[in-house]
C-alpha cells in the first residue's frame, strides 16, 4: 500500500492521473478519510491534465494514530496538520502543487500555504473557515469531541449516515444517500477511530487565526462556499477572498458543508481553472 516514506509520519494516500502532469492535491476535512473524495470527482480533474492524490489525515483511516482509543488529544496542531500536505509533496519529489481542502482540509492548506508559500501554486478552499470569528462558526462547541468517545456498531453509523444524507441536501442539491451509506460502512473497515476526530478537534481548539495572515498568500485562490452552510458561515469565504490577493469567489444558494454531487462539475473546473492559473504564475 502507498505511504508517505517520511519517517516521522507516515500518510496513507492514492494517486490518479499520470505522474508527469502538475499534482493537486484533496485534503479531508475533520474525521473524514480520503473517501470525502469520491473517485467520479476525482477523476473529473484528472482528466483535464493533472496528477492527482487523496490521501487519509493522520488519526484517520490507514494513516497512523496519534495516541489510544481514550485519548482525545494527539499533541499536536494545527500548524503539524498543514505540514502533512507538505509531506506528501516531499514524498512524490515535488516542489511545488495545488491543495485543495474541503472544512478542515481547507484550514491545512492555508497553514500550509502560510507556512509554505513556496511549495503551494494554488489553493481551493471549500466550505472552510480561516479563525474563530463567531460569524463563521455556526456549530456549537461539540461537548462529544471533548472526551472519550462512545463507539458505535457498523450497521448503526451506516443507517446515521443514510439519516443525515437525507436531510443535509436542498432540492436543488440532493446528497446521495446510497452513496453516503456506502461510504459509512466502507469507512468502518478501513479503520473506525472517532478518538481520531476528537484529537484533530483539540488541533482546531488551538489553531491560530489566519484571515490576517492569508493576505500575505500571493498563490490564486478559489473559495467555494456553500451560502446555505450552517457549519461553517458564509461570511468566512467573504472576508478570505478579500483578503487573498488572487481570489475568485464562488457561494452557492441551496448548498450546505458538504459537496452535493451536483456542484462537481463546476467545483471542478474552477479548480482546474486556478490551478492553470498557478501553473502559469510559477512559469514566470
Amino acid at each position: 500500500m502507498p505511504y508517505t516514506d517520511t519517517t516521522d509520519v507516515a500518510l496513507y494516500f492514492e494517486a490518479f492521473g499520470d505522474e508527469g502532469d502538475p499534482l493537486v492535491v484533496l485534503i479531508s476535512g475533520g474525521g473524514a478519510q480520503l473517501l470525502s473524495w469520491p473517485e467520479p470527482f476525482v477523476e473529473l480533474i484528472a482528466a483535464q491534465g493533472f496528477r492527482v492524490v487523496r490521501f487519509d489525515n493522520r488519526d484517520t483511516g490507514l494513516s497512523p494514530r496519534f495516541g489510544g482509543r481514550d485519548d482525545i488529544d494527539g499533541g499536536y496542531g494545527l500548524e503539524d496538520l498543514g505540514d502533512d500536505v507538505i509531506r506528501i509533496l516531499d514524498h512524490l519529489g515535488v516542489a511545488g502543487a495545488h491543495l485543495v481542502g474541503h472544512s478542515m482540509g481547507g484550514m491545512m492548506a492555508q497553514m500550509a500555504a502560510i507556512r509554505h508559500p513556496g511549495r503551494v501554486l494554488s489553493l481551493g478552499l471549500v466550505s472552510t473557515i480561516p479563525g474563530r470569528d463567531p460569524r463563521y462558526v455556526l456549530h456549537d462547541t461539540r461537548p462529544e469531541l471533548q472526551q472519550a468517545p462512545v463507539r458505535v456498531p457498523r450497521a448503526v453509523q451506516v443507517e446515521a449516515a443514510g439519516a443525515y444524507a437525507a436531510v443535509a441536501g436542498s432540492a436543488r442539491y440532493p446528497i446521495d444517500v446510497d452513496w453516503m451509506r456506502w461510504a459509512a460502512g466502507e469507512a468502518f473497515d478501513r479503520g473506525d477511530a472517532p478518538e481520531g476526530f476528537s484529537r484533530q478537534w483539540a488541533a482546531l481548539l488551538r489553531a491560530p487565526e489566519r484571515l490576517d495572515l492569508l493576505r500575505a498568500v500571493a498563490a490564486p485562490a478559489l473559495v467555494f462556499h456553500g451560502r446555505d452552510d450552517d457549519v461553517c458561515g458564509p461570511a468566512a469565504a467573504i472576508d478570505m477572498a478579500a483578503a487573498l490577493p488572487e481570489a475568485e469567489l464562488q457561494l452557492h444558494p441551496g448548498m450546505g458543508h458538504l459537496i452535493p454531487p451536483g456542484v462537481w462539475p463546476v467545483l471542478a473546473d474552477g479548480i482546474v481553472r486556478t490551478a492553470r492559473r498557478g501553473e502559469q504564475l510559477a512559469a514566470r
